[in-house]
């Protein structure tokens, strides 16, 4: 997301926001693969809202969104620093789509049945956390924020996480600060496992990671 481009814990602004922060690299670094399984392509929550596999066809809406919410995010995910070039969201979703295949990474666009081709945010789960595990993270448009579509999505999600071999744990981490993101696994049951000091890389941030654990 991954800047990955979106992508994907937790990170949003305090208000209306919800976004989760992304490594700020391209997921095809990670070369071990975290799980034999792959996840379904297409999810369906409940809502209205769509959750497609991220491809290189869809780098001109995602381009577009991102560009559009960079006030939104820029307090927690630090690739929000400045606009991405169209090159540079096409070279990532090219390293995100390969991740995919690998089975590092698993990234997903969000869209809503009403808007055909427009992404409204995005879900990764990120193979970033050690053997047997998934990172869930994730942003929404600010213009979509408080109507649920975090929660529905992260909850379908983790469930696909936690249905592929090898997985026993999704984990998502926002800082302490970040409410909005927070809200989410709380909401979905999520425990509260640590507080951890962890480096400060966007303006909201606290150095105070929050880490929410669910298990198979």
């Amino acid at each position: 997301m991954s800047h990955v481009m979106p992508q994907p814990c937790g990170n949003v602004p305090a208000a209306p926001p919800q976004a989760v922060a992304p490594p700020p690299a391209p997921v095809a670094r990670y070369s071990a693969p975290v799980t034999p399984g792959r996840p379904p392509e297409l999810l369906r929550p409940a809502g209205g809202i769509t959750l497609t596999r991220r491809s290189p066809v869809h780098a001109p809406a995602l381009n577009a969104a991102v560009r559009a919410n960079l006030d939104h995010l820029r307090p927690w995910l630090e690739w929000a620093t400045e606009a991405p070039t169209p090159a540079l969201t096409a070279e990532l979703t090219e390293a995100g789509s390969a991740a995919w295949d690998a089975g590092t990474d698993f990234i997903y666009l969000v869209g809503l049945d009403a808007e055909p081709g427009r992404v409204i945010g995005s879900f990764g789960l990120h193979g970033r956390i050690g053997p047997g595990a998934l990172e869930l993270g994730y942003w929404v448009s600010a213009e979509h924020g408080r109507r649920g579509i975090a929660t529905a999505a992260a909850r379908t999600v983790t469930e696909a996480a936690l249905a592929l071999p090898g997985i026993e744990r999704v984990e998502i981490h926002c800082d302490q600060a970040n409410d909005a993101s927070a809200a989410v696994p709380r909401r979905l049951g999520f425990r509260l496992d640590r507080v951890v000091a962890a480096p400060v890389r966007a303006p909201g941030e606290t150095g105070r990671k929050l880490i929410w654990v669910t298990e198979r």
